[in-house]
């Protein structure tokens, strides 16, 4: 029993359906928000911002704005974990820690100064 997924193709629209696959522009995370946001700007219409592009309006709005908001979502992400942030922490609580014992060595000398009555 041989099942089959529907016609079966000739060479020649295999070689077509390769070359359009391989000559199809790919765009980076950094240009699909660029034209996202050219388009929320809203200075020409979705149509005319598209065939600038070179794209259609259905794959704007389904992978575009998508891979947009991903993009985004990963940036907000990614900055969390960086070394730079892990540092500034570690900073801040090295300065909690420099607060907290100037805080009691100032009490120690005001205790000291107004004598052992108070």
């Amino acid at each position: 029993m041989r099942q089959t997924t529907g016609p079966r193709k000739s060479p020649g629209e295999k070689i077509v359906k390769d070359i359009k696959r391989a000559t199809r522009k790919h765009y980076s995370s950094e240009e699909k928000i660029r034209i996202v946001l050219d388009g929320l700007r809203g200075e020409d219409s979705i149509a005319e911002l598209c065939r600038r592009e070179g794209i259609s309006q259905g794959i704007y709005y389904k992978y575009f704005m998508e891979a947009g908001k991903r993009r985004l979502a990963g940036d907000t992400a990614r900055a969390a974990n960086t070394d730079e942030v892990k540092d500034l922490r570690r900073e801040a609580r090295d300065l909690k820690e420099v607060v907290a014992e100037q805080t009691l060595e100032l009490r120690l000398l005001k205790k000291s100064m107004l004598g052992p009555s108070h």
